[in-house]
């Protein structure tokens, strides 16, 4: 398998792992509606305690804010990665390219002397016959 395609396999991977993050944290959030719900219908000493509550908001986008920039740091870094490798390998195939340009320059100019020894011999082997 090519780097290419474990790297497209390893964000493919990534893509479904944010997915599943995203479920969880749809079910975090609810959870916590239906228990802030539940807290505030149940009289506490006469009124809910609202600071609690922002306190496990506040929680609660720290997770999920957290969990989200990890997994975008973590994708930035495999893209960035990716970018150098695909800059690596355009530099390699730059370098085959004109190695291969060179080298076909090289082979037109070996068969042009060929060619042109042949036809001087050609000429002379004839001069000698009919001479």
């Amino acid at each position: 398998m090519s780097v290419r395609s474990e790297k497209i396999e390893e964000t493919e991977t990534e893509a479904e792992n944010g997915v599943a993050a995203a479920t969880e944290v749809e079910a975090g959030i609810r959870e916590f509606v239906r228990n802030d719900i539940a807290y505030l219908r149940r009289p506490e000493g006469g009124e809910p305690n609202g600071e609690a509550t922002v306190n496990n908001l506040n929680s609660l986008i720290q997770r999920v804010a957290g969990t989200s920039l990890s997994e975008i740091t973590n994708l930035i870094s495999e893209l960035e990665s990716l970018r150098e490798w695909l800059h690596v390998e355009g530099q390699r195939v730059q370098r085959e390219i004109s190695g291969y340009a060179h080298l076909s320059q090289t082979t037109i100019k070996s068969t042009r002397m060929i060619a042109e020894n042949v036809a001087q011999w050609k000429r002379a082997a004839e001069g000698q016959r009919n001479g």
